[in-house]
Order: C-alpha cells, then sequence, then structure tokens
C-alpha cells in the first residue's frame, strides 16, 4: 500500500490518536505521563506537524488499550506496515487454535457452547447447541448467524426467551461496552441501530446504564415443549493473542441452571441419531 492509499483509506494519525484519547477521556498530559512520550510531542503528532515512530505508536496504543485490529489501523494511517496478521480459523496459521477451540466446545457436551467474533456472529457452535436450538425452535432453522438478530428478531429465539428484558439488556450492555473500548467500529454502531429498530424495543436503552445495575449471574430462561430450561454463560477469551482473529473471538458456554435442564439436556444427547 502507497502513502497516497494510506491517506485516502485512513483519518491521519494525529486524528485517529485525539478521537482515542477523547473516548478513553485522557488529557495529553495523562497520556503523556502513562507513556513517557512529552506532551509537546503528542501535541505536533496530533496536529500533523511530527511524525510519530512505531515504538511511540506501540506505547501509546498500550495506554489506550486499543485492540488488535485498530492497533493496525494506527500503524497504516502513520505510514506503517501492520504489525498484527488476520487469519481465518480455517487457515494452516491458526490450526492449533482452531483445535483447541474443537475441544473446548466438545467438552461442553452435553451443554451448549458456541463461538461468536466481536460483532456477534456465531462462527462455530458445538452439537448440544444445536440439540437445545432445535428442539426451542421446534425444529425450524433460526434465519440469522447472528446472536444480537437472534435475541431481538420476535420471529426468532426472542419468542421464546421467558426473560426476555432482563436477557436482552444483558446483551446491550456487551453492545455498549464493544462500543466504548472500540468507537471506530462503525459496524457495531450499525448493529446497535438495527437491534433497536425491531419492535417494541425501548428508545431508552439506546443510552448506557439507563437501567439498575444487573445481577452478578443472569439466567437464560427458555419455554420448550419439555418444560422451562435454564441456563447460566461463560465466556473463554484468549490471553495475549497476536493474531486479530483470535483477539476478537468469545466461546460462551451454557451451563444448567437446575436439575430439571440437566436432566434435559441429557436426555437430547441419549436419543440424538449416531454419527
Amino acid at each position: 500500500m502507497t502513502s497516497s492509499q494510506v491517506r485516502k483509506s485512513h483519518p491521519p494519525v494525529g486524528v485517529l490518536l485525539r478521537e482515542w484519547r477523547a473516548a478513553r477521556r485522557l488529557s495529553q498530559l495523562d497520556l503523556s505521563l502513562d507513556t513517557g512520550v512529552s506532551t509537546r510531542h503528542l501535541s505536533c503528532v496530533e496536529t500533523g506537524k511530527a511524525q510519530p515512530s512505531r515504538e511511540t505508536l506501540a506505547r501509546l496504543a498500550d495506554a489506550l488499550a486499543m485492540p488488535l485490529r485498530e492497533r493496525n489501523a494506527l500503524l497504516l494511517a502513520a505510514g506503517y506496515a501492520p504489525q498484527y496478521s488476520e487469519n481465518t480459523l480455517v487457515t494452516p496459521a491458526l490450526e492449533r487454535m482452531r483445535e483447541a477451540i474443537e475441544l473446548i466446545i466438545a467438552h461442553q457436551e452435553p451443554y451448549p457452547a458456541f463461538v461468536i467474533n466481536r460483532h456477534f456472529d456465531v462462527l462455530m457452535a458445538n452439537q448440544a447447541a444445536q440439540r437445545v436450538n432445535a428442539l426451542l425452535m421446534r425444529g425450524q432453522q433460526s434465519p440469522h448467524s447472528n446472536l444480537l438478530r437472534q435475541v431481538f428478531d420476535p420471529d426468532d429465539f426472542r419468542k421464546v426467551i421467558v426473560n426476555w428484558p432482563e436477557v436482552a439488556q444483558k446483551f446491550l450492555r456487551h453492545l455498549h461496552a464493544d462500543i466504548a473500548a472500540v468507537p471506530s467500529d462503525t459496524t457495531a454502531q450499525a448493529l446497535l441501530d438495527e437491534v433497536l429498530a425491531y419492535p417494541d424495543v425501548p428508545a431508552r436503552w439506546r443510552f448506557r446504564d439507563v437501567e439498575e445495575e444487573p445481577a452478578p449471574v443472569l439466567n437464560l430462561i427458555f419455554q420448550s415443549d419439555l418444560g422451562e430450561l435454564r441456563f447460566f454463560e461463560t465466556i473463554t477469551t484468549f490471553a495475549a493473542p497476536r493474531d486479530v482473529t483470535l483477539d476478537e473471538l468469545r466461546i460462551e458456554c451454557a451451563f444448567p441452571a437446575d436439575a430439571h435442564t440437566a436432566k434435559v439436556c441429557a436426555r437430547l444427547a441419549r436419543e440424538a441419531p449416531a454419527g
């Protein structure tokens, strides 16, 4: 990529830094103290009068807690090559990581587990998740492969979620937090606009922290032909990833919150066709 192409596809590096500093509510002095970069140099970088080195950008990105994708964008905006690769899970480069993920979700049986990216797209799911989904939807296929759309669309899983307001707000809190953490993520903002446009979604949910603080553990309660199913979830992420894809992955594992749900999951596993 040439320097002219970088300028066309990315805002100036100074603009990006100023936006991230504002999002983190840091003054130039705050950022200077955190990084050891002088306020004078920061000011010159933000106004385009100085060119930051790769080392300086790395220190600034650390202090601003920028995700890997945004660190690459920062480097590109400054005219440098990106530092972090981005591979799909099916590429040889991530073969071992993919095997680890498959092992985690397989060991979650007979309880559901699935893998999502930062925009809540479902990338992988174990057989238990498919069995429970088939039970809840009475064999019908979900029209969406995105978890948020599944939760908010009245024609999808929303219709079988008994405590939908609490569950929907839980997911919105995650989405609001993601947008706050990555203010340049226009895809996440568009997803927020989309789910808020579904029927009977309160307008006040557009804003963060409008409801009381959530309970430490939220049960997801579903109605099914085998009675109510209650789950709670845990989220697993990769520690210190060096790839953009891994940095944005979350593994969500559902555990039964009562004995009845555990028995139903075990029954579905026993009755599942072999192979």
